[in-house]
């Protein structure tokens, strides 16, 4: 039998015929496969948690940002579909890769689930379908890691199945720039899978960005993270120097942003958190090993944005000593704030528990407050904190603490109130000042 040509998938996508798999229904791969459904396409979703399938089928979200509406309608009108069954796979015309690429203990790359959703793709794969990996990695993985494992089938890459590699850009909660409005970067493995992979992210979202290949598609990931890795590390270590000096180093950035050219303003904090800047990185020094190149400027970077949630502490602990003669040993300290961003619930590589962990470790005794989270869930590094409990926010009991310290700046926290009745409020995101607050008894750090 004849396989089917690139213009078979091309004439499907047009016609909104092609038939999308999603591997990975979390924060990237479920607001991808409803801008799909948007689209006119229909999607099969799979995820390896069966309780997460089962949660969506029944028209619900189970993440804050998301709204379950637009879920819910897309299974009533039969445009949406989610599965643990990766024996599916084979139904989809595309399948989209959008799995976590953490990092292990070693601080180097694990694919395990990218290695694993593939071999779960060539197990079902048959002539004519498109496979794109969303994940982030270092570059050259999608030709030297995915098409191996693809190709041992016997088809080719370029000729029985296309490959591409196009990297997520999504920043939860963020309400200005969603899936649909954020340029697609598509690098394909020959002109075929680009023009493939071009034109199903075209018809659903306002703009693509073909590059020479995929390998092009994942370094341009990792520059951006990385970009903003040391531009993070550059105003943390600013904000070290101008504390000594007694100089408010939010006050600095706010007067510098002003200039209208040769500067873009970045904010200092607790220590990074989240999926990608925390990580990334290190996924292109681990590459770059293999060049015998050195990445002194990444890893220092990185050296800087880690030590910051031990300068936080170092900075509570001082102010502790300098207004009511004591330590850490034997205080109480409530932390706002767990998630690693503002107003989402995403605790990913979250700075909040590194703190609890080094406060805990000098003898406080930690609660935490996050409108967003209620529990702490399971994670790798932080397993002794899985299962705590947000505690409620009550400014009268607020006084009951030595110190609050804000970690995270959620927009709804009353950060007046709190300076009112805090004995003593750290804040590693300027929210006080931003809010008005009297700032008689606020800390900056």
């Amino acid at each position: 039998m004849t396989p089917p040509t690139i213009d078979t998938l091309l004439s499907a996508i047009a016609g909104r015929r092609a038939r999308i798999g999603i591997i990975g229904l979390g924060y990237v791969g479920l607001p991808l496969a409803l801008a799909l459904v948007r689209a006119g396409f229909p999607v099969l979703g799979f995820d390896i948690d069966a309780r997460r399938v089962a949660l969506l089928n029944r028209g619900e979200s189970g993440i804050e940002h998301i709204p379950s509406k637009p879920i819910a309608d897309a299974i009533a009108a039969g445009r949406f579909e989610a599965s643990a069954d990766f024996a599916r796979l084979g139904e989809a015309d595309a399948v989209l890769i959008c799995v976590p690429t953490p990092l292990t203990r070693q601080r180097e790359p694990d694919l395990s689930y990218v290695v694993a959703s593939t071999r779960s793709i060539a197990a079902h794969l048959r002539p004519g379908q498109l496979v794109v990996l969303e994940s982030t990695t270092w570059p050259g993985t999608t030709l030297e890691v995915v098409k191996p494992i693809l190709e041992a089938t016997g088809l080719r890459s370029g000729h029985e199945f296309f490959l591409a590699f196009s990297p997520e850009r999504e920043d939860p909660g963020n309400a200005e720039f969603g899936t649909t409005d954020i340029p697609k970067i598509v690098g394909g493995d020959g002109t075929d899978a680009l023009a493939l992979a071009d034109a199903l992210y075209g018809a659903a979202v306002a703009r693509t960005v073909p590059v020479a290949s995929p390998s092009v598609a994942e370094a341009v990931k990792l520059t951006e993270n990385i970009f903003r890795s040391v531009n993070i590390a550059l105003v943390n270590e600013l904000k070290v120097i101008y504390e000594a000096m007694g100089i408010d180093v939010w006050d600095v950035i706010e007067a510098a942003k002003s200039k209208p050219f040769g500067f873009m303003p970045f904010y200092p904090g607790p220590g990074l958190g989240g999926h990608c800047i925390p990580i990334d990185p290190f996924y292109l020094t681990w590459k770059a090993r293999e060049f015998d190149i050195a990445t002194r400027f990444i890893e220092l970077a990185g050296e800087i944005n880690t030590a910051m949630p031990r300068h936080v502490v170092d900075r509570l602990a001082e102010a502790l000593d300098m207004r009511f003669q004591r330590g850490l040993n034997g205080a109480r300290i409530l932390v706002l704030g767990v998630a690693y961003k503002k107003n989402v619930e995403d605790t990913r590589e979250s700075a909040s528990f590194r703190l609890i962990e080094l406060l805990e470790a000098r003898g406080a005794a930690t609660d935490f407050h996050d409108p967003h989270v209620t529990v702490i869930p399971p994670t790798r590094e932080h397993p002794a904190l899985a299962g705590r409990r947000s505690v409620p926010l009550d400014p009268g009991k607020v006084e009951a603490y030595d110190a609050v310290l804000v970690s995270t700046d959620h927009d709804a926290v009353d950060y007046r109130a709190i300076a009112a009745n805090a004995r003593l409020a750290i804040d590693t995101r300027n929210v006080f000042a931003k809010a008005g607050a009297d700032m008689t008894r606020v800390v900056k750090a």
